[in-house]
């Protein structure tokens, strides 16, 4: 960990102010200054300030859904823009001719805390109506080191706070506390290391004074982990490795004899989800590495493709669920765990609702990882024929099989070098938030439609891992036109209630709010506002470029605000514009929009 020159000044300037307080007679702890970010606050944030946004997910549950409802689906035809801000963080680094926008703001009081794609905090005060800088923290990313093993773009997700620091990631690995109110470094640590493809492109989750960290890197051949600091003084608390060693639990579901766990993936990169009350954080967890050789690594490869339930103050898995075995599609499960609470079958349930890019939308029972129900969210999936409907496994799924081979023709293998699968690789929906109106009961996923090849390269053990070098066993290639849609599942029954279709696919993410609306972004560059029952559109305005992000909503001097970062960066415009005709058309952008009535 190392200390800036200015966060040793500030240390001395704070002992001086301590000592002349304990000779005045009053103590007063850093945990009760006004304006700090505490655990009880966090707790609280969702319904006792619903003007702020405090969490990247807007709640520890991760439903994005917000309270307010001044704007609501009778008036947000008249929606406008109230200001914008332009953003730095466009400039190319290693692989990526761009950066990208894919961040959530962050809102408490007034004041606005952003990200661009390099990770440089921009704090915004947005108290009159407009967006203001107060000051940018610039963390000076080694661009072509970390861009260079990015896979995919150059992204920051967005900020946390925790008393009275703005705590963020970088790409090239480090964990940053902020001060909020100067703007200056107070310390940094290094989590990640991209010497071995190790980056860090999520927002940090703050459990219990400590900020938790997810990794990127599965298609260089990393060992994925989930890791705690401690905010007080920077160290490590714990590191679950995602990928089990030998002697520890799961191992025994990498069934080479040459050591695959070590290079076995299982990324992290997306920002996990939290529920106080059984004091468990829920994550989720990449593929296996190498991607589409997946005989190199016979067996169900645990725990990727899983979701993972954590005690949070040792790391230790309470339980997992892994969605499917010995993936050769690339069909992640990193993205959230939305926590909500319904009834199923006749009985209360605490659930964790997971949107697969297998295209199934799961509901798992979060005290037990138990499956409840499985929804095919997708208009076509040929992987498998369905889920089994009492362990939600693929129906195809042989447990008796070292290597799964699910349906014919649609995974690569040595065999049979191309594949063609329906989800694509990018998923039935890839990393962008989905939201819940409970109200409503409905679950708003951001749906890739999408078919595509996949080719097979043999990884020879010994000989094909080098270290930020690809791991990944082949590549995908010929897309079909690639569309999508706002799916809404009711949570009650597993059903799909109604789709609002889009030209193209769904990069961004969702937004629900208590006005009876939906918010999210397309890729080039309209942003959508739809009625929350029927997704009847009642809304758009075109940004002029790309939305990769999601949406969120405050108050500020009892007037709402939605706002939407708009710069389309990620894998897309790389790797897969060729089933997005139109869509390489779009110029690159780095800019905030805020929308009022």
């Amino acid at each position: 960990m190392k200390h800036s020159l200015n966060a040793v000044r500030r240390s001395a300037s704070a002992a001086s102010v301590l000592a002349l307080t304990l000779l005045l007679g009053t103590v007063i702890p850093p945990s009760a200054r006004a304006g700090d970010i505490t655990q009880d606050r966090l707790l609280k944030a969702p319904d006792a300030e619903p003007q702020n946004w405090l969490h990247h997910h807007q709640s520890y549950s991760g439903q994005r859904h917000s309270k307010l409802d001044q704007i609501n689906a009778s008036n947000i035809k008249d929606m406008k823009v109230a200001w914008t801000f332009a953003l730095g963080g466009i400039e190319k680094g290693g692989i990526w001719p761009h950066g990208g926008l894919e961040g959530t703001p962050i809102v408490e009081d007034g004041m606005m805390y952003v990200t661009d794609g390099w990770g440089s905090v921009y704090k915004l005060d947005v108290r009159d109506g407009s967006g203001k800088l107060v000051w940018k923290m610039d963390p000076k990313t080694d661009k072509e080191w970390s861009g260079a093993v990015a896979c995919c773009g150059v992204n920051n997700r967005g900020v946390a706070l925790w008393r009275d620091k703005v705590v963020s990631h970088t790409l090239d690995g480090r964990l940053i506390a902020t001060d909020k109110e100067t703007g200056e470094v107070a310390w940094e640590s290094k989590i990640a290391d991209p010497g071995v493809a190790e980056t860090i492109t999520g927002a940090p989750l703050i459990v219990k004074d400590m900020a938790i960290t997810g990794v990127g890197g599965a298609e260089y051949g990393i060992r994925g982990w989930i890791a705690a600091t401690d905010l007080n003084d920077g160290k490590e608390v714990w590191r679950r490795h995602t990928i089990p060693a030998p002697g520890e639990p799961g191992h025994d579901t990498w069934k080479d004899d040459y050591e695959a766990w070590k290079t076995g993936g299982g990324s992290t990169w997306v920002t996990g989800t939290y529920d106080p009350e059984l004091d468990v954080i829920y994550w989720g967890v990449g593929n296996p590495g190498p991607d589409w050789d997946s005989q190199y690594r016979p067996g169900d490869n645990l725990y990727t493709n899983s979701a993972l339930a954590l005690d949070p103050a040792t790391g230790q898995i309470k339980w997992h669920y892994q969605y499917t075995p010995n993936d050769p599609y690339d069909y992640d499960a990193v993205s959230e765990h939305v926590l909500v609470e319904e009834t199923i079958r006749g009985a209360p349930r605490k659930l964790a609702l997971h949107a697969n890019r297998n295209g199934f939308g799961y509901a798992l029972d979060r005290e037990s990882g138990d499956f409840m129900w499985g929804a095919k969210f997708v208009e076509k999936v040929t992987w498998t024929p369905g889920l089994d409907e009492k362990t939600g496994k693929p129906l195809n799924y042989d447990p008796s099989t070292q290597v799964q081979q699910y349906a014919e023709g649609t995974a690569p293998s040595r065999e049979n070098p191309v594949g063609t699968s329906c989800p694509g690789n990018m998923g039935g929906k890839n990393w962008p938030p989905t939201a819940y109106n409970p109200q409503l009961k409905l679950w708003y996923i951001p749906v890739i439609e999408s078919c595509n090849q996949m080719i097979n390269e043999e990884i020879i053990p010994g000989e094909s891992y080098q270290p930020r070098e690809w791991f990944t066993g082949g590549g995908p290639r010929q897309h079909e036109q690639i569309h999508g849609s706002v799916t809404a599942i009711d949570v009650t029954t597993g059903e799909v209630a109604g789709k609002f279709k889009t030209h193209y696919p769904l990069l961004g993410g969702m937004l629900s709010t208590a006005g009876g609306v939906v918010l999210t972004g397309h890729p080039s560059g309209e942003i959508y506002g739809l009625d929350a029952k029927t997704l009847e559109p009642l809304w758009t305005f075109n940004t002029g470029s790309g939305v990769n992000a999601p949406p969120m909503t405050y108050s500020v001097n009892g007037k709402q605000y939605v706002a939407i970062l708009v710069g389309l960066g990620g894998a897309w415009p790389k790797w897969f514009v060729d089933g997005t005709k139109g869509l390489e058309k779009v110029q690159p952008s780095s800019m905030l929009y805020v929308f009022s009535l």
